[in-house]
């Protein structure tokens, strides 16, 4: 999706790629880096910036976003896009999967109280690549 948002010429950054997050014992997962993210978000950007991840302290960071999308879909179809992705090998194990799971049921409804948004991803990625165009249109 944010390679399709790019080709339409906006800025995109993915922070699950390296140097975007870091370890935190104090929140028990990955964490923005957040002078990095500060960073991007404070820079002037000459086109819409789409920014992709999630974090336990994005909450901070909010009041930058415009929109703030939560793109779901059902447990079955995300098991199995994870399971047949080439992108990235995270969550093929039985104890990633169970963390996935978890983390489905404990963080997706806070995600969903506080998205602006919420996109059904099951729906063709044309499809979700133009709404989340139209946005910033």
């Amino acid at each position: 999706m944010l390679v399709r948002l790019g080709e339409l010429g906006f800025s995109v950054v993915d922070t699950d790629q390296p140097g975007w997050t870091e370890w935190s014992d104090d929140q028990g997962g990955y964490v923005w880096r957040e002078e990095r993210i500060s960073r991007l978000l404070e820079a002037d950007c000459n086109t819409p910036l789409f920014v992709s991840g999630a974090v336990s302290n994005q909450g901070r960071f909010y009041r930058h976003f415009d929109e703030i999308v939560l793109l779901s879909l059902p447990v079955e179809v995300l098991l199995r896009r994870i399971a047949t992705r080439t992108t990235n090998s995270f969550g093929r194990t039985a104890v990633e999967r169970e963390a996935i799971l978890r983390d489905l049921a404990e963080v997706e409804p806070l995600l969903r109280r506080s998205c602006t948004l919420e996109i059904d991803a099951t729906r063709p990625l044309g499809e979700i690549v133009d709404q989340l165009a139209e946005l910033v249109r």
